[in-house]
C-alpha cells in the first residue's frame, strides 16, 4: 500500500472536491466531465454532486457495485488496511467525510487519508 499524490483539479485546488477526483481516478476522467457528470445527477434530484447518494448514483452507472464493511468490527477498517487487503481492483470508499479512490492497493488523494476510517466502499465490475 501507497499513499500516492492526486489532484485532478484543473487548478490544482484543494476545495472539497474529493468526490470528483476520486471519480476522475475510478473512472479514468477529466474533473471537468467528472464534476459535469456529478453536477447533472444532483440537479435531477436537488441534491449536491458531492453527496453520497449522487456520487453513488454516478459510480453504478459506470459498473461499480456497492459493498458493507463486514460488521465483525466495523471500526477497524481504515483506508490503510483496506488497501493493504486489496491490492488488486478499482474502489472508492466513503468515509465519515471524505471520498477517496483505492485503485491496485494504492490510495490516490491530495493528502494521507490511510487512517479515515471507510464506512463502506464501491468496487468496479468485471466487464
Amino acid at each position: 500500500m501507497a499513499f500516492i499524490y492526486f489532484n485532478s483539479n484543473p487548478r490544482s485546488l484543494r476545495v472539497g472536491d474529493c468526490a470528483v477526483r476520486a471519480m476522475c481516478k475510478a473512472l479514468g476522467q477529466e474533473w471537468e466531465d467528472a464534476y459535469a457528470g456529478l453536477c447533472s445527477i444532483g440537479f435531477s434530484y436537488a441534491d449536491m454532486p458531492s453527496s453520497n447518494f449522487i456520487w453513488g448514483m454516478y459510480l453504478r452507472r459506470y459498473g461499480f457495485e456497492q459493498k458493507n464493511i463486514p460488521s465483525i468490527c466495523p471500526n477497524c477498517t481504515t483506508v490503510g488496511k483496506f488497501a493493504d487487503e486489496h491490492p488488486e481492483g478499482t474502489y472508492v470508499l466513503a468515509c465519515p467525510s471524505h471520498v477517496v479512490c483505492v485503485d491496485q492497493g494504492d490510495i490516490y488523494d491530495t493528502w494521507d487519508s490511510s487512517d479515515e476510517l471507510v464506512l463502506y466502499y464501491f468496487e468496479k465490475q468485471e466487464d
